[in-house]
């Protein structure tokens, strides 16, 4: 069984830049990931979506920002397992871990896991006779903007989800009403103040009552939460942005130290498992704020940290990488 210097599991933007930097290491490098694409939540949930708080970037679609993290990751030539979802994770003497999948095993000498929030779903509208128009105009999620170009769309939520995509939707739909069932909304400030500078129609403190259509959704009966008065709306569309459930599947097995749904981690993204490392939102520190740019920057130290621990004798600072390159040329 062939040994890698590091398995990465988990092949969001996380983990696709931690490729990138143990290619750089001079690592054998192995990406696993459950889903069928690399890309993780962005390339399931919202390609199209415009993202804003990475450095470097004043917007970037998230199909884009992906394709060019791919990119970066697959010029050291990572091995890429996909649709492989690893249910066990076995210490097996000095430097040297034991991974099975659904589909078979892999050894490495150390582990980083970026797994993001794990497996996830969408948080669905409690109204059971609700399913019926997912995929008829209901959604949960985003995967191309397209598929709104000319329709009157009701958005439901208050998260950066919401207001992001009624921004990115504006001026193509024909018309956006967004309700929240309060004042006050969980999205970044100046996403809020955008919204209102919209063309969007902005309703709080209403709620959705009922769907309306026969084969597909044809309206919608909204409501005062305060004076419970009825408003129906003509739309042809509703996405409803209300979170999502995670779940840590098999990963909870393992022996790691975990905090609530993430992984307890040192500054050196040192789980409580020798040679296994952490890096991204699954990652648990004092202080932790939640970004893909904060996973960029665990991934680099993380990978690092492991790089050393693989190889005593390797630095973990590797020094820049242009004056690397430069030493090359």
């Amino acid at each position: 069984m062939e040994l890698d210097d590091i398995a990465i599991i988990g092949a969001g933007p996380t983990g696709l830049f931690a490729a990138y930097y143990g290619g750089f290491r001079g690592l054998r490098v192995k990406l696993i990931d459950s889903m069928p694409e690399l890309g993780g939540q962005i390339t399931a949930l919202y390609p199209e979506k415009f993202i804003y708080d990475v450095a470097g970037f004043p917007r970037v679609l998230g199909k884009e920002l992906v394709r060019n993290l791919i990119d970066q990751a697959l010029q050291y030539r990572p091995a890429v397992c996909l649709n492989e979802q690893v249910q066990e994770l076995h210490l097996e003497g000095d430097r040297r871990i034991r991974l099975v999948t659904d589909r078979q095993e892999h050894h490495a000498r150390a582990v980083l896991i970026t797994a993001g929030i794990g497996s996830f779903a969408p948080r669905k509208l409690p109204a059971p006779e609700l399913a019926r128009f997912e995929g008829k105009g209901l959604a949960y999620f985003v995967r191309s903007l397209e598929e709104y170009r000319d329709l009157d769309l009701l958005v439901i939520g208050g998260g950066d989800s919401a207001v992001d995509w009624c921004l990115n939707l504006d001026g193509i739909t024909r018309s956006t009403t967004l309700i929240h069932r309060r004042d006050r909304f969980r999205a970044y400030e100046d996403s809020v103040k955008k919204l209102y500078d919209s063309s969007v129609r902005v309703r709080t403190f209403h709620e959705l009552e009922a769907l309306l259509g026969a084969d597909r959704v044809e309206g919608a009966v909204i409501y005062d939460n305060r004076s419970k008065a009825e408003e129906t709306l003509p739309v042809s569309a509703v996405l409803a942005c209300l979170g999502f459930h995670s779940n840590l599947g098999p990963l909870r097995s393992w022996g790691l130290a975990l905090e609530d749904d993430a992984i307890r981690v040192t500054t050196r993204g040192e789980t409580s498992l020798p040679g296994v490392y952490a890096a991204g939102d699954i990652a648990a520190y004092p202080g932790k704020v939640k970004l893909i740019a904060t996973g960029f920057g665990e991934a680099a130290t993380a990978l690092n940290n492991a790089a050393a621990y693989i190889n005593p004798a390797l630095k973990v600072f590797p020094g820049h990488s242009s004056t690397l390159l430069d030493k090359a040329g």
